[in-house]
């Protein structure tokens, strides 16, 4: 008879939070604009490819890597939008989804010692793969409001123990992008060093005002030690079909898909048939900026006769709001009452920090339907 619980890996860490937010918005009935997913459909063509290659037959395993076709598309795109040359044998892995992506990227080079530089407010999938494999996470802010980084305070970071740099772009939770100066620092930091990069690019086709995404793929210097991630859900609205891949070069791949073939293997067959054919109407992902940017811009404006004050976001699809004009609660506090007494769900900030550090900003997904974020503006404007 066991008469004790095992020793948690991960003592510190607790559900996260879009799993709170989003039970919460079920419970209140509220209008959710926390968790990051759409609201809309996705693409008739594209459910009817996985539909006929359903019937078709093409309902087993697919290839641990992901099928052929669908890798030489995603080189062929590489070059198209990076000018990157991608070795779809060697250098390109499917995954299930981006989370198992970077879980896999993370647990494939971190070794026990490690220190991982990670930068705050961060998505919440890296610090546990981190631990996990018994890496040492190290944190650099980005700085408020623009969320912008301090290349010096990253540099006194480094250390003899440092293997890996975490790099979000298009940034969750935070909506801001990495410029070209950026990319030209964090080039002198790693040059003469042993340190790999992790590039997690899954919002790189929702970027905003014409602003260019400086995917690491375009720089040889830094495509030669990274491994970097991209999203088909979402880009094509299908949060729900976890599908995602990496790109790295062989030497990465290889650690990469010994993680890989034992953690999911392999991802959806006929969806991999049908994104690949999909792949052919490449205005579904050269559109998407102005697409989510209309509904960044109807949401602020919307917003404007309230008493929330916007950071503009740059890229993904959500946006910061600043809530200090209207309550000195926690943003944590401020978010389930929010969703409680006006119904309306969004994500409190401090959660991205270890520290808590709590500047007064929720987010919100406007990725829904313009009725959505009109009822969901008429609520917040009455606070």
């Amino acid at each position: 008879m066991i008469t004790k619980s095992p020793e948690s890996k991960l003592p510190d860490i607790g559900t996260t939070i879009f799993t709170i937010m989003s039970q919460m918005s079920r419970d209140y009935n509220a209008i959710n604009l926390a968790q990051g997913f759409p609201d809309f459909k996705c693409s008739d063509d594209l459910v009817d490819l996985v539909a006929f290659y359903m019937k078709k037959g093409f309902n087993q395993y697919a290839p641990m890597t992901g099928i052929q076709s669908l890798r030489e598309k995603i080189a062929v795109k590489s070059k198209e939008l990076y000018e990157a040359h991608v070795d779809p044998d060697k250098e390109v892995t499917l995954t299930c989804g981006a989370t198992e992506a970077c879980y896999t990227a993370i647990t494939s080079i971190v070794k026990p010692g490690d220190e991982v530089i990670i930068f705050e407010p961060a998505f919440d999938c890296y610090i546990p793969a981190i631990l996990l494999s018994g890496g040492k996470p190290v944190f650099v802010e980005l700085q408020y409001p623009d969320y912008k980084i301090d290349w010096e305070l990253v540099r006194k970071k480094i250390s003899e123990k440092t293997s890996l740099i975490i790099i979000n772009s298009p940034h969750n939770p935070t909506g801001s992008i990495i410029s070209k100066q950026d990319i030209e620092a964090l080039k002198e930091l790693v040059r003469d060093t042993d340190i790999t990069l992790l590039s997690d690019e899954v919002y790189e086709h929702i970027i905003f005002d014409k602003a260019e995404h400086h995917s690491f793929l375009k720089y040889p210097e830094l495509k030669e030690r990274s491994f970097v991630i991209s999203s088909f859900g979402k880009t094509y609205h299908t949060t729900g079909w976890r599908m995602g891949y990496c790109i790295a070069p062989d030497y990465l791949s290889a650690e990469f898909r010994k993680v890989h073939q034992y953690n999911t293997f392999s991802v959806p067959t006929p969806m991999q048939y049908a994104i690949s054919d999909f792949l052919e109407k490449k205005e579904e992902y050269l559109g998407l900026s102005d697409f989510y940017q209309r509904k960044r811009d109807l949401f602020l404006d919307l917003m404007s006769e309230s008493r929330f004050k916007g950071i503009p976001s740059s890229g993904t699809y959500f946006q910061l709001m600043n809530f200090g004009n209207i309550s000195n609660e926690s943003d944590v506090d401020f978010a389930a009452r929010l969703t409680r007494e006006s119904g309306v769900a969004c994500i409190p900030i401090s959660v991205f920090y270890h520290t808590k550090k709590d500047d007064s900003i929720i987010r919100f997904c406007f990725a829904k339907e313009n009725e959505t974020l009109e009822n969901a503006a008429k609520k917040l404007c009455r606070i």
